[in-house]
């Protein structure tokens, strides 16, 4: 197969600005730009990690709320990280809805939670065994 990674996730979002800084406060994603001016019938704004100048995650803000229930929006999106103890307990100190009430375990060894996004999408933070 030629497929090599994911290119990047959109997410629908009711307020762009909120979610930009959400992802940049609470995951550490960096705001590369945005596409489409305040007014216009959609705006995309696409965003990194730090050091990084690939899109992995796209908001994508319509005029027409009612096309969300139509399209949906994505079930969760998985980052991977290191520390998750430590990441679980930052975000508990910043009382976002949705955390799992522990940090789960699979069999083969990754640890993980979720929590919720400002728009209700679900967000888990992942740690592979090899970082465990």
């Amino acid at each position: 197969m030629a497929i090599t990674k994911i290119e990047h996730v959109g997410i629908y979002v009711t307020a762009l600005e909120d979610s930009i800084e959400f992802y940049e406060r609470v995951i550490g994603l960096r705001h590369l730009h945005t596409i489409g001016e305040v007014g216009e019938d959609i705006r995309l704004a696409f965003l990194t990690f730090p050091g990084q100048e690939s899109v992995e995650v796209e908001l994508i803000w319509k005029a027409k709320a009612s096309d969300l229930a139509k399209e949906g929006r994505v079930h969760h999106i998985a980052f991977t990280v290191s520390g998750i103890k430590k990441e679980y307990a930052r975000i508990a100190d910043l009382g976002l809805s949705g955390l799992s009430p522990e940090i789960l375990s699979l069999a083969t060894g990754g640890r993980f939670f979720f929590f919720n996004g400002p728009d209700g999408e679900r967000i888990e933070f992942f740690e592979p065994l090899h970082l465990v």
